[in-house]
């Protein structure tokens, strides 16, 4: 184990959960005890939003009342609506999602910290952020807001309000799959700050906008749109080898591989690659699929490194077409059942986040009036 003082907390046990674990060495990812496989392969993103929330599969009537909560609690209030309509052209979509989901509380009916008003309000964030993303978008390409329908999930819900199609059913599993790998992955950096704010008592929303602010940085869920980057800089599937190999000669990032957890495969990347060979198909764009499994060849053939979850994420929505800076919004719109989760999780046996600090500056000296500081 990590020395307490180390940088980052590598190694250093922060909290108790009971929501997910990660075995870093065979490469397995449970969701409370459920191994990600299984509910990538089984469950809908609305199942595991129950698991996360209540660490049991739910049963048919409780799937029901779980997807009839979503779909009553996803309309956007006008007065969010207009703030989104002010920041569209004004702000990217991180920023614009993190203003949208802290002004939500204004507009919340719970005013206490009851674990039931808690829960209320842990639905609402996961049912409005997914239409908080699509309506930004709709909003700053000049398209009107298009109200979600009560008869879709929550994955092809976003995919109707984003576009005003309905869409493919396979599409809309597909994405669905995409929001049950991304639900929650232990103590990640966003995880660890919304729990860091929950410890302080602050509201759900509070905490939630501290766990969207700390996803908005490159090294966390910016990781998705630099492999974008890299795949439009390497430019086609054939040019993939030699542009990893001088990368790798200069002893630069190959975005998209090698994870602070896993030693071996990332297993939601696993699944992630088999979506974005058959998106490409369907949609007729394979290269973003093929530069990737050569980027990939290559970089395990130089290095031994393996993909994580971000690397195949970026052919997968590179295939739907959606805008490279939406693919962070994405992240939390998944994210945030599990962000929910770990909140309450918090509340239920807080006590305040406070770690000690190693000092390494000067030692105490005297002080020195203005005039002999030389």
């Amino acid at each position: 184990m990590a020395d307490a003082t180390g940088k980052g907390l590598e190694g250093v046990v922060a909290a108790q959960t009971r929501i997910s674990d990660v075995d870093g060495r065979k490469g397995r990812l449970f969701y409370a005890g459920y191994d990600i496989a299984d509910l990538a392969a089984h469950a809908s993103f609305e199942e595991t939003i129950h698991l996360l929330h209540h660490l049991e599969l739910p049963t048919a009537a409780q799937l029901s009342e779980t997807v009839a909560t979503l779909r009553a609690e996803s309309a956007l209030d006008p007065l969010l609506v207009e703030l989104i309509a002010s920041m569209a052209e004004r702000t990217g979509p991180m920023t614009a999602l993190r203003t949208a989901v802290s002004a939500a509380a204004a507009v919340d009916p719970d005013d206490d910290g009851s674990d039931e008003a808690n829960l209320r309000k842990a639905y609402r964030l996961m049912a409005k952020t997914p239409q908080i993303v699509a309506t930004y978008q709709r909003l700053r390409t000049g398209s009107d807001a298009i109200e979600p329908r009560d008869d879709l999930g929550v994955a092809a819900n976003f995919l109707y309000a984003l576009t005003g199609k309905q869409p493919d059913p396979q599409v809309a599993r597909d994405f669905d799959v995409v929001l049950v790998l991304y639900a929650d992955h232990t103590l990640n950096a966003s995880t660890f700050a919304g729990r860091v704010a929950a410890a302080t008592l602050a509201d759900m929303y509070a905490a939630a906008t501290a766990a969207v602010a700390t996803l908005q940085g490159p090294l966390h869920g910016g990781a998705i749109e630099a492999v974008r980057e890299m795949l439009e800089e390497i430019g086609a599937p054939e040019r993939a080898p030699d542009w990893v190999r001088r990368r790798l000669e200069a002893r630069q990032k190959v975005m998209g591989f090698g994870h602070r957890v896993y030693k071996t495969w990332d297993p939601r990347a696993t699944v992630l690659r088999d979506i974005a060979e058959r998106l490409g198909k369907q949609f007729g764009e394979t290269r973003w699929f093929d530069t990737s499994v050569r980027v990939q060849e290559t970089v395990m053939e130089e290095k031994r490194l393996y993909p994580n979850v971000d690397f195949y994420t970026a052919s997968v929505y590179s295939a739907l077409g959606l805008p490279p800076d939406l693919y962070t919004p994405l992240f939390a719109t998944a994210r945030m059942a599990g962000w929910t989760a770990h909140i309450r999780e918090q509340y239920a046996d807080n006590r305040l986040i406070r770690p000690d600090s190693e000092y390494v500056g000067p030692d105490p000296r005297p002080w020195k009036p203005l005039e002999d500081r030389g």
